[in-house]
């Protein structure tokens, strides 16, 4: 570590909602999203997620807060933190990515990606990303740990692993109080239905008529 350095805290997350505990049955392991933190104080995490609780296909680039998490009666969720040190230029890097496609909102939920992970390892769609790919990223600008293959062929466990030496804090962290009063809006079965669609018809529409540029 650099004297000049600064931070990010990756933040895997043991998500308690449904989708996250079918994924924890099925796979074995314990988290099930990540996130990324500008600040020791953990109250912004920036990521790639659903935008309302009930509404999992209304997904995008997103900022949350332990209330995200912690919803509804649930007072408390497990996180495993990860305090990684990056140079002023790799940083520098870093808040353009992240500035870039806050300033976007062309940009969609790689659902498609997502949902085969375990199958076809990940893979990229023009201006699209989950929460996998979208932290993938981040920790290839970072430049702290050599990665093998491409930022978006990692899955949640094997980031996991490969941050393993900057390991922070793991423990159960408690809801404050609530930033996003609309997050537990409700959202009724077709409405959902609908918007599955939506993204379905727009994910397939860019992995036939958009190139990616490397």
């Amino acid at each position: 570590m650099q004297k000049n350095d600064e931070y990010i805290y990756v933040v895997l997350v043991r998500a308690l909602t449904g989708l996250g505990q079918f994924a924890r049955k099925l796979s074995g392991y314990e988290y099930t999203h990540i996130a990324v933190c500008f600040d020791e104080k953990l109250d912004d995490f920036i990521t790639f997620s659903r935008k309302r609780h009930f509404a999992p296909f209304d997904s995008g680039f997103m900022h949350e807060t332990l209330d995200c998490y912690a919803f509804g009666k649930n007072e408390k969720v497990k996180l495993k933190v990860f305090k990684i040190p990056v140079n002023a230029e790799n940083m520098q890097r870093i808040r353009l990515f992240v500035d870039e496609i806050a300033g976007d909102k062309d940009y969609l939920f790689n659902l498609l990606s997502m949902a085969t992970m375990g199958l076809f390892h990940g893979f990229r769609i023009y201006k699209a990303h989950n929460c996998m790919s979208f932290v993938g990223k981040i920790i290839s600008l970072s430049g702290a740990v050599p990665m093998d293959k491409k930022y978006y062929k990692y899955d949640i466990r094997s980031m996991d692993e490969l941050l393993s030496y900057f390991i922070y804090k793991e423990d159960f962290f408690y809801k404050t109080d609530i930033k996003r009063p609309d997050y537990m809006d409700r959202c009724s079965v077709f409405k959902n239905a609908g918007m599955f669609l939506a993204l379905l018809v727009r994910l397939v529409y860019r992995m036939i008529f958009k190139s990616i540029e490397e």
